[in-house]
């Protein structure tokens, strides 16, 4: 589940969005891959103001997401802040929800373009892939009409640009719009195939 860092402009939208993902973990192995937010906004800032390279963005970038998983793990009771595959799945034994600061195993993986065309949205789309996912759900703004879609995903209104590139086959993806995280524990989510 990608959680999108926008949601720290309203902290009781975030704390409704958590707490939503809280109760649904109790029944569902869920695993949080954060936005990076007001933090990649910084980066973002910087790069327009420096002319920083794409390589030095990227990483500033998925940084940013490291920020906002400690933002997560600070909220959410029963969360643990996991960086790579194993640690996922030490945290799913100890019932506890882990929530990946993701730039430790992308540095060692690299595996996508350093490119603003690639968000959180890819990266999410990435490590579900690497966990053996069955559904990917992506928590937008308020507003955003739910969508429920195959792996076939081409919505760029929704997406970053290289987000279909990046989302294996096989992955339903789900868009909820964080106004309608109170119903989230009771919609039915697949549980994620047994590798973690």
């Amino acid at each position: 589940m990608k959680v999108g860092g926008g949601l720290l402009a309203d902290a009781g939208r975030l704390e409704t969005v958590l707490a939503a993902i809280g109760a649904a973990a109790r029944s569902r192995r869920i695993l949080i891959v954060p936005g990076g937010g007001p933090f990649a906004d910084a980066v973002r800032a910087a790069d327009r103001q420096l002319g920083l390279s794409q390589t030095a963005a990227h990483w500033m970038a998925v940084l940013a997401m490291d920020q906002f998983a400690h933002v997560i793990v600070a909220t959410l009771d029963e969360s643990v802040l996991v960086e790579n595959r194993s640690e996922i799945g030490e945290a799913f034994a100890a019932r506890q929800v882990p929530v990946l600061a993701p730039s430790r195993w992308l540095r060692g993986a690299d595996p996508l373009p350093h490119s603003w065309d690639v968000t959180s949205d890819s990266i999410a789309a990435w490590v579900a892939g690497q966990v053996d996912a069955r559904q990917l759900v992506l928590v937008k703004p308020a507003g955003v009409s739910a969508l429920s879609v195959g792996s076939g995903f081409s919505r760029t209104d929704l997406v970053d640009p290289y987000f279909s590139r990046a989302l294996p086959r096989g992955i339903e993806v789900r868009i909820v719009p964080s106004d309608e995280m109170g119903a989230f524990p009771a919609a039915p989510i697949p549980k994620p195939r047994e590798t973690c």
